[in-house]
């Protein structure tokens, strides 16, 4: 018998928060108490302050397609850019391929979720500056975390966290060697960001500019299984 969906009010307005969030929501409601002891006026925005934090750090369930050969979108946000580019030099370059990158506002949730299945074969981290993630050019000057996953028939999907003018922190669960599941999270981005997919060599996005995107469902390309000789 089939898990009964979850209809509830609860789900679509009263998520779970991510663990990560959790020190930041403390931390806000021991503002807001000292503050409103000092001027009870501060309150109001105190609170909404709080609520907020919460928000941001939602951690909503979500369920990916029945397809196997969805790839799917690893970030909620708006699709900002379809491009055809190689992959970074950190996870190898090469031929240009399919990429599409997806702009996160501080009202998107901001956690992160695998695009395919696959083993994650290279993790690496840049350094960098904080550009408005919007732009083309934060591929390559910002403060990012790279990612390259295998899938079982050998294909390579790189996907980028990147973060923007607000984030200051970029978030990784996933270790090089671990084998993650589709929609699986693999990390997150503190304040508005943006996640770059790299699709496999021959695959192309059936996505365009200004889509909006739910992580782990909405579907940026189908990746048919190579079939073993």
């Amino acid at each position: 018998m089939q898990n009964e969906i979850d209809l509830s009010f609860r789900r679509y307005l009263l998520p779970p928060m991510h663990p990560e969030g959790l020190r930041f929501f403390v931390l806000a409601v021991l503002i807001t108490a000292l503050l409103t002891l000092l001027w009870f006026p501060l309150l109001v925005p105190c609170a909404g302050l709080t609520i907020w934090v919460a928000f941001f750090f939602r951690d909503p369930e979500r369920v990916p397609p029945e397809d196997e050969s969805a790839i799917v979108a690893p970030a909620d946000g708006i699709v900002c850019l379809v491009t055809e580019s190689a992959l970074p030099p950190e996870l190898g370059g090469g031929e240009k391929l399919w990429r599409v990158s997806i702009f996160m506002s501080v009202f998107n949730v901001h956690v992160n979720r695998m695009p395919f299945d696959g083993k994650i074969i290279r993790r690496h981290y840049v350094k960098g500056k904080f550009f408005n993630a919007s732009l083309d050019k934060a591929s390559n000057d910002n403060e990012r975390m790279l990612y390259l996953s295998e899938t079982t028939d050998g294909r390579h999907i790189g996907f980028v966290q990147i973060a923007g003018l607000v984030a200051r922190r970029i978030v990784s669960f996933a270790e090089e060697g671990c084998y993650l599941r589709r929609a699986e999270r693999f990390g997150l981005i503190r304040f508005g960001s943006r996640v770059d997919v790299y699709l496999p060599a021959g695959v192309k996005p059936c996505v365009k500019a200004g889509q909006i995107m739910v992580a782990g469902e909405t579907v940026l390309a189908t990746c048919q299984k190579v079939a073993s000789e």
